[in-house]
């Protein structure tokens, strides 16, 4: 029998599946009605992923890495505005 860790961990997999499966059809799609339908399913599902976080969170199922340092921030903002 699945315990509770491994149900959780396993919806937030296939969130996390979902939600990357969103951003290629989104990007690809040529209706306008189609990828507002996507864009919407996409907002539930990221919904859905942040509430289901914190669930683990509060349960200790989930134990999320350290903090980045201010530094570590900024190098990596400073990558991503240049391209790199």
């Amino acid at each position: 029998m699945l315990q509770d860790k491994d149900i959780v961990s396993d919806y937030l997999a296939g969130l996390n599946a979902s939600l990357t499966g969103y951003a290629g059809y989104i990007s690809e799609s040529n209706n306008p009605e189609l990828r507002q339908v996507l864009i919407q399913l996409r907002n539930q599902d990221e919904t859905r992923q942040r509430e289901l976080y914190e669930f683990a969170l509060q349960k200790g199922f989930y134990q999320p890495s350290a903090p980045a340092s201010q530094q570590v921030i900024q190098q990596l903002k400073s990558q991503l505005m240049s391209g790199q």
